[in-house]
């Protein structure tokens, strides 16, 4: 398990042990959950007020809750119909338009969410850390990371005491690389509100950094203080992702299968099963998941992940129909002038134009420099045949201590590509031991550039292999 050697771990106490529980209290609900990580740390690409990216459909924006988006949203209008000069009541129609925006993928929506929170804001200019939160929120999920610090700060210090201000802090530092003060507004977050939300942020700092026992022990800790079916729900995925990207694909089956049970049209929880099925070798069921979350809403990772099983299995008529989904997504991106997503630069990169990936790349990181959008730049450079430019951003994206599998394999291919035999091989190695099955496509090729690197390199000369993460932060 690979560990960032420049900061050293904090002794475990009752605060850092995720397994601790107050004497006499079976759920944590005011205790204070310390995560004091050091120097770095990161929770995953996020918008809005939770710590996944990929979870719009158990309305994971301001999660801890769980009415629908769609039901929120007319009970906000009648209610302000009778009272429309209420700022708090538009600042929650703001949320709640974030929110379904997210849930369905359509963009559209967040003109209507800042033109909610904008009334709020223009009803009650000072002192309304409830706009001020949800304009983060909203720069957040249209990537506007630098935005939603700005707003995040200032809901931060009209209410010190708003969780909420600090799940957008920690999301916006988190995406611009600051992942030190991310920590601290992790901290804030838990030390305010350890819920569901709090807790899942507290899991990621450990997951991705390596220490995927610690992520699990916050994860069920979460799921045991869930209020809601929706926190059930979004728990039970983070568990599934835990258990899938350590190559437990079993657990992560049973995992996003309870969570299905509460939660029947979650699409993210679909995905995680197909993800499941597939590494399983259960074909049809993680076709018919995958098709099923797609049609739930289309965001571009289920397309590419039906997509990319489907070339899998040789089915490329069907492959073909999804990549021209994401080939017409990319064109609405492009014509809207919004920033690309790892999706579309990985896609690009291995299905299309790799010139254009760089661009894309580019772009992202220089706006965004999360360390998932540093991978995607240094696979698009490498499937454009600038791998000597590549390995400083590959280096970087695993420079957390992260155990993905997918970020080891593609600088373990950049090195094979530099003809640096014995690093390929080590980084080879570490991603089919993380997870054998961590892509339909790209693990049997991880397996025969390993192979090739086992042909050229001597058990041995891997001692003398450095980590080139050492003494980085």
């Amino acid at each position: 398990m690979p560990q960032q050697t420049g900061t050293p771990d904090p002794a475990p106490d009752q605060a850092t042990d995720p397994n601790f529980r107050p004497p006499g209290r079976r759920r944590l609900r005011a205790a204070t959950v310390t995560v004091a990580l050091g120097a770095a740390l990161f929770i995953a690409g996020t918008v809005g007020l939770s710590p996944l990216n990929q979870h719009p459909g158990t309305a994971k924006d301001e999660r801890p809750g769980g009415s629908s988006p769609r039901g929120s949203i007319d009970a906000l209008r009648a209610e302000l119909r009778r009272l429309p000069e209420n700022p708090v009541g538009w600042a929650q129609l703001g949320m709640a338009y974030v929110q379904q925006g997210r849930t369905t993928a359509d963009p559209a929506l967040y003109a209507k969410a800042e033109s909610a929170l904008r009334r709020s804001l223009k009803v009650q200019p000072r002192d309304n850390y409830q706009a001020e939160t949800g304009m983060g929120a909203l720069a957040a999920a249209r990537h506007d990371f630098a935005t939603a610090l700005t707003w995040g700060r200032k809901a931060a210090a009209t209410n010190p005491s708003n969780a909420a201000a600090q799940g957008v802090l920690a999301d916006a530092y988190t995406q611009l690389g600051r992942y030190e003060e991310s920590y601290r507004a992790v901290q804030r977050m838990t030390d305010l509100r350890p819920d569901t939300s709090s807790l899942a942020r507290a899991s990621y700092t450990w997951e991705l950094r390596g220490d995927i026992p610690r992520a699990r022990a916050l994860m069920r800790r979460a799921l045991n203080d869930a209020a809601s079916p929706s926190d059930q729900a979004f728990a039970r995925l983070h568990l599934a992702t835990l258990a899938q990207e350590s190559g437990d694909a079993a657990t992560a089956l049973r995992e996003a299968s309870a969570g299905l049970r509460g939660a029947k049209a979650d699409a993210p929880l679909l995905e995680a099963r197909a993800r499941a099925h597939a590494a399983l070798g259960h074909d049809r069921q993680a076709v018919a998941d995958y098709t099923a979350a797609v049609a739930i809403v289309p965001l571009p990772q289920y397309v590419l992940g039906l997509g990319e099983l489907q070339q899998s299995l040789g089915r490329d008529a069907e492959a073909r129909t999804q990549y021209g989904i994401l080939r017409a997504q990319e064109q609405v991106r492009r014509v809207s002038g919004d920033p690309a997503d790892t999706d579309a630069i990985l896609f690009e990169a291995d299905h299309g134009d790799a010139e254009r990936a760089v661009t894309m790349g580019r772009a992202a990181v220089e706006t965004r420099p999360f360390i998932a959008v540093q991978d995607a730049y240094a696979w698009a450079l490498h499937r454009a045949g600038r791998d000597a430019e590549a390995l400083p951003y590959a280096d970087r994206a695993l420079s957390l201590g992260t155990r993905g599998a997918l970020h080891r394999y593609h600088r373990g291919m950049i090195h094979d590509a530099l003809g640096d035999a014995p690093a390929a091989r080590k980084d080879l190695e570490e991603a089919l031991a993380v997870d054998p099955h961590f892509h339909p496509l790209h693990a049997p090729r991880a397996r025969t550039a390993l192979d090739r690197a086992l042909d050229r390199v001597p058990d041995h000369a891997l001692d003398r292999v450095p980590d080139r993460n050492e003494g980085t932060s």
